[in-house]
């Protein structure tokens, strides 16, 4: 959440030549509203089980470079799928890169800005240890968006030069 993975994915996308999926995109599409309404009119619940399916439909998909939502990849059928059928990056900046950002963000319905640090800091913790289970972890912070690219897409090459 607040990372980039927008950002970095459009622009990798655009070098590969591939198609680019933003899940949340996908989802406030269909559902004509944006996330936090969602969950706030519909559960997160609701707003999951709609991930989860779109996700894993996306996932079959060739030539694509897919954004998932910051808990996606908590979801066990996301992650067996993504672990299958993809190479998968983590984008983990430090955290308090990420309060600043988020600070400036108002659609984001797991934080509220009363207590942003606590919330932020808590998240990140919970989904640590999950989110390193990706093929590979990019460390963002003092990197330009460009250079994240950059090493994405030299451990990409690399990796597919080896299947």
């Amino acid at each position: 959440m607040g990372v980039g993975k927008s950002t970095i994915g459009k622009t990798l996308a655009n070098k590969l030549s591939f198609k680019f999926i933003d899940i949340d995109k996908v989802i406030e599409k269909k559902e004509r509203c944006t996330i936090d309404i969602i969950f706030k009119n519909k559960s997160e619940s609701y707003f999951r089980s709609l991930e989860s399916k779109i996700t894993l439909q996306k996932l079959k998909e060739e030539k694509v470079v897919i954004s998932l939502g910051g808990g996606a990849f908590l979801n066990n059928s996301i992650r067996r799928a993504v672990k299958s059928s993809s190479i998968s990056f983590w984008l983990d900046t430090n955290l308090d890169i990420l309060i600043k950002r988020l600070k400036k963000n108002k659609k984001r319905p797991l934080i509220t800005k009363k207590n942003l640090n606590y919330t932020v800091k808590k998240i990140y913790l919970e989904r640590k240890k999950t989110y390193s289970e990706a093929n590979f972890k990019i460390r963002c912070e003092n990197l330009r968006p460009e250079a994240i690219v950059s090493k994405i897409l030299d451990l990409y090459e690399n990796t597919t030069d080896q299947i």
